[in-house]
């Protein structure tokens, strides 16, 4: 939708940048910038920058870069639209209604049929036709003020039930298919997708229903389904229990697997329990538990499949800036054997407490990880103990801190029973490695300046680099005087690169037009990978003094460049005519 340009401005004025993302992340400040930790990709030393007085933010490690509308869209999961929503709300600005578009009102439509189905299933739960859910809830020790306090219900079993109750209350079928609670089948009528389940209402931030999760109440379906992607609902930008969760005292999250887990936690007074939507963790839903505390404990289940989605969960935690443990469920001995069991079974067997104290002696990320690798191989034999060295060695070595390394290098020693001083030995071997290899790549990336000077996302590459350079300069100008549009007469045809023509075609019509133009007031028109772009290219430095002999240093390249490519043209095409002319000459001979 568009708004207006005047309204946008104020928006901007009155959502000051520094203000909105220090909401999110801690910034200190750096002259006339800010930075902090990057809150789109996990890292220790802050890259993210923030410039108040453009009204703009970067990453110079992962590239992402915006106003700050953008960066609410990102943070808050968001439409162009919907995310100046949000700003308006929170500047206490009226949006012009008149201007909007119907994506907004189909995103309000799809949240309030979410809340209704929600309600709906509710009130079903405490029916007769819930007494399965209830029934089950009981046996799962389940309180009713918790079922109140997660929203829980009940699907029932018949064919169309919530599909027939949600168009008497004025929804389409279209509204029901697109927020996925009705399927449509092979001869076009529609039914529920949601039947003879537990339902688990999935809970925004700021409380609006996203989605579901069901839970079967009979043993011949899928143990659980999960709503798919709807234009509100993102499982890698969204948590369950989340917006319980964020009111936490405890300093911590702990990253559960399943709902059921989350809810019996929550019941056993650990508020701070989330679980991701049948979903491994995400890099998006890492940068939502960041706003509210800086420690996840991973308490995923101790079977393969619990093991393996803890180290995926590692890999993306590493080098993050949250403090990482993981709490190792103990198996349960039935009739002399072991049986694994997840963080429900153990609240229900051995009480809140001892959770507790399971909890307060979560091992860190380091010695979970050196602890399944020391499973890995048999340290009773000689080869064993060599391969389990270098791995441990190679693992160790990837720590930043040296206490670090010398701490968990005697404790592998240990494991292996070999002399502390052989590990430590193996461990700087493999930093050595790591650092020849870094250093062969600096150089690589050093001998190709035409790679390190294209634009981050694939899809905005640039043919002629030295044309790009110089139609980049002008862009930068444009944008700090405006008024040198006067003495600028490119077309947007003579552009080598499409996305520098439209960016440039965009800026022209703003200044034609007496707007705004500014690279923030872009942001509506470019989509993210060309925002993020905009704003790395502003970040260069162009001085104002002398400014319009370098726009005519700017065009003069950009004009001999089109000039050489077309000649270039040409004399490919004139080769190509003789080619084929010898060929048509010998192929008359022929004849």
């Amino acid at each position: 939708m568009a708004f207006p340009d005047r309204f946008l401005e104020e928006l901007r004025a009155r959502s000051d940048i520094e203000d909105v993302v220090s909401s999110y992340v801690s910034l200190k400040r750096q002259g006339t910038r800010l930075t902090g930790l990057c809150p789109f990709h996990n890292e220790k030393t802050p890259s993210f920058s923030v410039t108040p007085d453009k009204g703009l933010y970067y990453c110079f490690g992962c590239h992402k870069g915006g106003d700050v509308v953008r960066f609410i869209m990102d943070m808050e999961n968001l439409s162009y639209p919907d995310a100046v929503r949000f700003l308006a709300n929170r500047a206490g600005l009226a949006v012009p209604e008149e201007e909007e578009g119907d994506g907004g009102r189909a995103r309000k439509r799809l949240l309030e049929l979410n809340k209704e189905a929600a309600r709906f299933y509710n009130s079903l739960l405490k029916s007769e036709e819930g007494a399965k859910a209830r029934a089950y809830l009981e046996q799962r020790r389940i309180l009713p003020a918790t079922v109140t306090r997660f929203g829980l219900g009940a699907a029932p079993e018949g064919w169309t039930t919530l599909t027939d109750a949600m168009r008497r209350r004025g929804y389409t079928e279209l509204e029901l298919v697109q927020a996925d609670l009705s399927v449509r089948g092979k001869k076009g009528g529609l039914y529920d997708r949601f039947r003879d389940r537990l339902m688990f209402p999935l809970i925004s931030v700021s409380g609006e229903v996203l989605a579901f999760g069901g839970r079967t109440l009979c043993g011949d379906k899928a143990k659980y389904v999960n709503s798919r992607e709807t234009p509100v609902f993102s499982k890698r930008r969204s948590l369950y229990g989340i917006h319980l969760a964020k009111n936490t005292k405890r300093g911590s999250i702990i990253l559960c697997e399943g709902n059921i887990d989350v809810v019996t936690l929550h019941q056993a007074g650990f508020d701070n329990a989330v679980a991701s939507m049948g979903t491994a963790l995400t890099v998006e839903q890492t940068r939502m538990i960041s706003r509210y505390a800086k420690e996840i404990v991973i308490c995923y289940d101790n079977d393969p499949a619990g093991i393996q989605a803890t180290q995926r969960a590692l890999d993306i935690l590493k080098n993050s800036e949250f403090s990482v443990k993981v709490l190792n469920l103990p198996d349960r001995i039935v009739d002399g054997k072991r049986v694994k069991i997840d963080a429900d079974d153990f609240i229900k067997l051995y009480g809140a407490d001892a959770f507790e104290r399971l909890l307060q002696g979560s091992e860190n990320h380091i010695e979970y990880s050196l602890e399944k690798l020391r499973g890995q191989y048999d340290l009773s034999s000689t080869e064993g103990k060599v391969e389990y060295l270098k791995a441990a060695g190679a693992m160790i070595a990837k720590l930043a801190s040296p206490v670090e390394r010398e701490v968990y290098g005697g404790r592998a020693a240990e494991a292996a029973g070999v002399a502390r001083e052989a590990m430590l030995q193996e461990i700087e071997r493999s930093r050595a490695i790591n650092a020849k290899r870094q250093k062969k790549e600096l150089e690589r990336g050093e001998t190709r300046p035409e790679q390190a000077a294209q634009p981050v996302g694939r899809g905005l590459r640039y043919d002629n680099v030295r044309s790009a350079a110089a139609e980049e300069g002008v862009l930068r100008l444009l944008l700090l005087d405006p008024s040198l549009l006067a003495d600028c007469d490119l077309k947007v045809g003579e552009f080598s690169s499409a996305y520098l023509g439209k960016v440039y075609g965009l800026i022209r019509r703003r200044i034609e037009e007496k707007q705004s133009v500014s690279a923030a007031a872009l942001s509506g028109e470019l989509t993210e990978e060309e925002m993020s772009q905009l704003v790395r290219i502003t970040q260069r430095p162009e001085e104002l003094s002398g400014a319009k002999r370098s726009l005519r240093d700017y065009t003069a390249v950009i004009r001999t460049e089109k000039l050489k490519n077309e000649t270039d043209l040409l004399a490919l095409a004139s080769r190509y005519k003789e080619t084929k002319g010898m060929e048509d000459g010998k192929s008359d001979k022929k004849g």
